[in-house]
């Protein structure tokens, strides 16, 4: 089977996976990819590399690489002709203004990428492996220092990384996890008292005070979808 020709122009995707590891090389393009969601682990050139919702990769036309990325990661790819920018492997920051799912504009979200300030080789944090530590002891104190030192960095390089990633800071995500994680219990008809103590809240009124102030719902009107929903 041929392999598919390359582009004459940009060509932008939005790709799922499915776990599974898989290595080849594009000779007739380059590739530019990182992370809507998730995170991708490659193998590029024999040197290990990672793509994040933060952090982007170049991948030369004729440049070998393997890949692996948990099901549901969804990665943006644009296949590019080689041309100028693109002969050199590449880390980049990804910008804000490029954490859409749109493909229309392939051209013009490549020149935004190009331009976007080189990364350093890093680890990679894994959102999945602090979500799994916080959530099982939610009721426990979870300052930032905390959470850096599941990843053995300080806890104002953690911050920087852990906004660029998510685009919350580290407090601000533990209050939507404790939220949701208590919105959810109240549905289940889990009493306000007990719901507070398990997330991380002083109190039930501390509770309900954190529900009207940032989602704008009382504890009765979860109580009462969730009630509609058996």
């Amino acid at each position: 089977m041929r392999p598919p020709a390359a582009p004459a122009l940009p060509v932008a995707s939005v790709r799922c996976y499915d776990g599974e590891h898989r290595a080849h090389a594009h000779d007739g393009h380059a590739q530019i990819l990182y992370a809507l969601h998730g995170r991708m682990e490659l193998e590029v050139a024999g040197h290990a590399a990672f793509v994040d919702t933060a952090c982007g990769l170049l991948v030369p036309a004729g440049t070998e690489h393997g890949y692996l990325a948990r099901p549901g990661t969804r990665i943006y790819v644009i296949d590019a002709p080689p041309a100028a920018g693109l002969q050199r492997v590449r880390r980049f920051a990804v910008p804000p203004a490029a954490r859409s799912a749109d493909t229309c504009a392939a051209e013009a979200r490549l020149a935004l990428l190009l331009q976007s300030p080189r990364v350093l080789a890093r680890r990679a944090l894994d959102a999945r492996a602090l979500q799994a530590a916080v959530d099982a002891a939610l009721h426990e104190a979870w300052p930032t220092a905390r959470m850096a030192q599941l990843f053995h960095l300080s806890a104002a390089r953690f911050h920087a990384r852990w906004l660029e990633l998510t685009g919350l800071t580290p407090q601000d995500w533990l209050r939507a996890r404790r939220l949701d994680a208590a919105g959810r219990a109240l549905a289940r008809g889990q009493p306000l008292e007990a719901t507070a103590l398990r997330t991380g809240y002083a109190s039930a009124s501390a509770l309900a005070y954190a529900l009207r102030r940032e989602r704008g719902v009382g504890a009765r009107a979860l109580r009462r979808t969730g009630a509609g929903a058996d």
